[in-house]
């Protein structure tokens, strides 16, 4: 099974920008399609962004599409998502999860999760 830490949250103002990092240890990144999740306080955890385990293919949720950009570096074992002209409403836990198939975009087909971390905008 892969571990997964994330990094790089913290707080920050609307219109700023944060990078989230998803370090990976025990089991080749490569091997594995990762996605970002959030969830803000009393909601439902919900998918933000994935990559395939190429790279070559990307997928954004609606509300982040343009603003964020998640990448990975199968090398350092490290997936990252870009989070720029932050709002308020992206104010969450920051999850990176993994997946050896993506299918679909779901928090239930993701089988390995980070222990999540914290972004919060300021108005």
């Amino acid at each position: 099974q892969v571990q997964l830490v994330e990094s790089g949250g913290g707080l920050v103002q609307a219109g700023g920008s944060l990078r989230l990092s998803c370090a990976a240890s025990g089991r080749t990144l490569s091997n594995y399609a990762m996605g970002w999740f959030r969830q803000a306080p009393q909601k439902e955890r919900e998918f933000v962004s994935a990559i395939a385990r190429s790279g070559g293919n990307t997928y954004y949720a609606d509300s982040v599409k343009g603003r964020f950009t998640i990448s990975r570096d199968n090398a350092k074992n490290t997936v990252y998502l870009q989070m720029n002209s932050l709002k308020p409403e992206d104010t969450a836990v920051y999850y990176c999860a993994a997946t050896p198939s993506l299918y679909k975009l779901s928090p239930t087909d993701f089988n390995a999760w980070g222990q999540g971390t914290q972004v919060t905008v300021s108005s």
